[in-house]
């Protein structure tokens, strides 16, 4: 896709001028486009080939900080002065709200490096066709007991992102995101068994064989075959390092400006305290080239910047954009629309060494619902996985419940292994924690 840059600042400018004249104090614009396609097949036929292309801009107006917004998916100027307008009205509505308004302008980017977050992937969909039907195949050959498929998808998507502000903040890049993933269903005797694997990255050369990500989908779901049920206990439980990156999110979560200044955060006034053991710190690295967290600005043009949320088990700081940065008095740091590649320290031990160290317990690798009380810390969720005995992986489970406390579970870690999974914004290896509830049959 061909990204016009420069028609993109002037709608915003477009934009931000309109908003101005019909007597904005503030304004901010967010202007997009996108294009991409995905295609599954399944069976060894084609099921979907879907396109898109996409094009948006937002624009939120603050008139004596009373708060307005309003969206378009049509570019042309008419449309534009609409949804000024529209974003005027109903500003004209809103309450004054003495936190409400841009970011500070002392906090805005400058200048930002290139992250390298572009690279189309020039692939027809023929031949991304026949990449997901080779995905496939070789999930179904990895083993007979493969009997069915829930597909392989390929996707390739690249976009452009514009944010701009009435104190003068134009920035604009372009970014790229790519996969390959597959679903397969083993079958032995009246039991199935479930499972994937994906590929990721902004990069086509950096994603893994077609026919690798295949197989592996095709063996994890075989090895979940001879599922068991457990009986409750308290165990120590390992979450692989493709699940570790949620446990870090609900953190994440707790110490984010909208749970902490609503008091719905289990780690209120927690700032400058230990959340974790003290062999663990979490740095965010905003500016890792290539990688799927990186952002230059955040959604409100603060300049993002590698920084501590964790050092050594002490919190550091907190997640805030603008508004929230305000409600508790504090500054923004950067993370208007979400984290930048946080990234978990990681002792020197590999996944089987964290297998033996745990001895004796769970390893789980599939988690179902959304049984995680963000006030209290309460933590309960479906889940299967294979039970671990001497260090060695003895047979699957399924149907068992894992239960604890986060603020706990945070202080029970041992360790966390070395198998960092790079497939997102949070960058962690497998964890190890020191016992949870397992409730089963």
């Amino acid at each position: 896709m061909d990204f016009d840059q420069q028609q993109l600042e002037s709608i915003a400018g477009i934009a931000l001028d309109k908003a101005k004249a019909l007597g904005a104090t503030e304004a901010e614009v967010n202007v997009s486009q996108g294009a991409g396609f995905s295609v599954t097949g399944r069976l060894q036929d084609v099921e979907t080939i879907e396109h898109h292309r996409d094009q948006a801009i937002g624009i939120t107006v603050y008139v004596n900080q009373q708060k307005g917004s309003a969206s378009s998916s049509d570019l042309s100027a008419a449309a534009v002065a609409e949804t000024v307008a529209k974003a005027c009205s109903l500003a004209s509505y809103a309450a004054k709200d003495d936190c409400a308004g841009l970011a500070d302008p002392k906090r805005l980017a400058s200048t930002w490096p290139d992250l390298d977050l572009w690279h189309p992937w020039g692939i027809s969909v023929v031949e991304a066709i026949s990449l997901a039907l080779e995905c496939e195949a070789a999930a179904r050959a990895a083993d007979t007991r493969i009997t069915n498929s829930e597909g392989a998808t390929v996707s390739a998507a690249e976009g452009i992102s514009l944010y701009g502000n009435s104190n003068g903040f134009m920035g604009v890049y372009p970014d790229s995101h790519h996969s390959v993933s597959c679903s397969v269903i083993a079958q032995e005797g009246d039991e199935m068994q479930r499972d994937y694997e994906y590929t990721a990255s902004r990069v086509p050369g950096e994603l893994r064989a077609a026919a690798e990500v295949g197989r592996e989908a095709g063996m994890r779901a075989v090895k979940r075959l001879g599922s068991r049920k457990l009986d409750t206990r308290n165990t120590p439980v390992i979450f692989p390092s493709r699940l570790a990156r949620g446990l870090f999110g609900h953190l994440v979560g707790a110490v984010s400006g909208g749970a902490l200044y609503r008091q719905s955060s289990f780690l209120l006034d927690s700032l400058g305290t230990r959340v974790l053991p003290e062999f663990i710190s979490i740095i965010e690295q905003p500016h890792i080239p290539r990688a799927l967290g990186s952002a230059p600005f955040d959604a409100e043009g603060v300049a993002t910047y590698e920084h501590d949320l964790v050092r050594a088990g002490i919190l550091e700081s907190y997640v805030l954009a603008s508004y929230s940065a305000r409600k508790l008095g504090k500054e923004s740091t950067g993370n208007a629309g979400g984290v930048h590649n946080l990234v978990v320290s990681h002792n020197d031990i590999d996944f089987a060494g964290l297998l033996a160290k745990m001895d004796t317990g769970l390893l789980v690798t599939e988690l179902m619902g959304q049984g995680v009380n963000t006030v209290t810390g309460d933590y309960s969720r479906g889940a299967a996985g294979f039970w671990v005995e001497n260090g060695v992986i003895q047979y699957p489970v399924h149907e068992i419940t894992i239960a604890g406390n986060l603020k706990q579970m945070y202080s029970q870690v041992i360790a966390v292994a070395n198998d960092i999974d790079l497939r997102g914004g949070i960058r962690s290896g497998s964890v190890l924690l020191e016992t949870m509830t397992v409730a089963g049959s």
